[in-house]
């Protein structure tokens, strides 16, 4: 009897070891599993930060970006006329939309080579994820403690606690069973083992080459900047093509350029025209539109984008 006793106590035990060494199994695999499901929205979360973090110190300290529209066209102007490359400035008049777009590219691709290191963000922007995703856990098995949950409460937790840094969710863990994962300070030190290697990984692949290619191209600093310069209207004046920079319904344009750039010419020559529209609208001058003499000073009743276009007079002279 006494015996028999013995050997059921040693049953006992070697039960409940066994049932936690599977416990302990189970969660450990999750843990792992964990990690590896975290590396690719790990690597996105920071290529878009540091995308966003780039587009962000430009509009900070990059003198052609860091104002609005009008600010930026007259730094393009500004090159324009330093380059005096003559391609480019019929590619302003003719595609202003292309030329604001292609001059922002340039100079997002020469503050990198210049102002800033590409690799050194990420690196930074990796780390402070990493202590957020070890905070999160924390926070997650406190939680569940707390409330008496499952690894299914601890996942809900886990994933909105970072739901504006990482785009993961309980759905990237379909297929994977996890019922018995139970010891949620033990999963809480296999995910602080296991994921500085899965950063590692990440790391070693970052690089300036790498960095737009890695990100969709609506999150790349330039698109950004762009969306953010060029959501505007790109009505151009009818008499000098100059861009609009009103907000309204009329058009009205910042910096004018000469009439003989949109092929007005003086009458009866061939010389194009070296008025500026908005020094000759308080004129009596004449233009002509579908075969009839219009004044300047009465050039809406032209109609069309004329009717629409709001010329203020001005006689400053601003250097180009």
């Amino acid at each position: 009897m006494i015996l028999f006793s013995i050997w059921r106590r040693r049953r006992e035990k070697t039960l409940v070891f066994s049932r936690t060494t599977v416990n302990d199994t189970s969660t450990s695999i999750f843990g792992e599993i964990f990690c590896q499901k975290l590396k690719e929205p790990i690597e996105q979360s920071v290529y878009r930060q540091t995308a966003r973090d780039l587009a962000d110190e430009m509009r900070s300290n990059c003198p052609s970006l860091r104002g609005n529209r009008s600010n930026l066209e007259k730094h393009i102007l500004k090159r324009l006329a330093e380059e005096e490359n003559f391609d480019k400035y019929i590619n302003y008049i003719k595609n202003p939309r292309d030329h604001f777009k292609s001059f922002i590219r340039d100079e997002v691709s020469q503050y990198i080579r210049d102002q800033f290191s590409v690799q050194l963000k990420m690196n930074q922007n990796i780390e402070l994820l990493k202590e957020k995703i070890m905070t999160a856990a924390h926070e997650s098995t406190q939680h569940v403690q707390e409330n008496r949950g499952n690894v299914d409460v601890w996942l809900k937790f886990f994933t909105l606690k970072l739901s504006d840094v990482l785009m993961f969710s309980v759905k990237d863990f379909s297929g994977v069973k996890y019922d018995d994962v139970d010891d949620f300070k033990l999963l809480e030190d296999v995910i602080r083992t296991k994921l500085p290697p899965v950063i590692s990984d990440i790391s070693r692949e970052f690089s300036t080459d790498s960095f737009n290619k890695k990100l969709d191209v609506n999150n790349r600093s330039d698109e950004i900047l762009i969306d953010h310069l060029c959501q505007c209207c790109w009505v151009q004046c009818p008499f000098c093509k100059a861009i609009c920079t009103n907000t309204l319904d009329t058009t009205q344009c910042s910096f004018p350029i000469v009439d003989g750039i949109n092929g007005f010419y003086d009458d009866e020559t061939q010389n194009l025209c070296t008025d500026f529209c908005s020094t000759v609208v308080s004129s009596s001058k004449k233009f002509k539109s579908s075969d009839k003499w219009i004044k300047f000073n009465n050039y809406r009743t032209a109609g069309g984008a004329f009717a629409k276009c709001s010329i203020t007079p001005d006689f400053s002279e601003l250097p180009y």
